[in-house]
């Protein structure tokens, strides 16, 4: 499965971006990590194939994730954005459908996309 990500950029902070995921074929579960510079890879959002959603705390609220399966692209709404959203956002999917598996990670993931809050 091959992801192709699209949509990062530079936003003032309170600001909005979409981000755009199209795989190359069907997975359970689609989702997002960053990283941020300094900082270790984390979980941002996911969903699964029957529409399970899972985010991590400090996006809850802002971000939203959705999934079109029949173009098995993978859509994350962020708004509100923050300094501290700062990070390349990286698309990722799994054959897994269990939050305590994909969250630590995915078998297939995409090149990054950056995304730049300014303050």
């Amino acid at each position: 499965v091959q992801l192709q990500a699209s949509g990062g950029g530079l936003v003032q902070a309170g600001g909005s971006l979409r981000l755009s995921c199209a795989a190359s074929g069907r997975t359970l579960t689609m989702g997002w990590f960053r990283q941020a510079p300094g900082k270790e890879r984390e979980f941002v959002a996911a969903i699964t194939w029957n529409g399970g959603l899972n985010y991590v705390d400090s996006v809850k609220g802002r971000f939203t994730i959705s999934r079109d399966s029949a173009k098995n692209t993978v859509y994350l709404q962020m708004n509100s954005l923050k300094p501290e959203d700062t990070a390349v956002y990286y698309c990722a999917a799994d054959f897994s459908a269990q939050p305590a598996r994909y969250k630590y990670g995915m078998e297939y993931w995409g090149k990054g996309t950056l995304v730049t809050v300014s303050s």
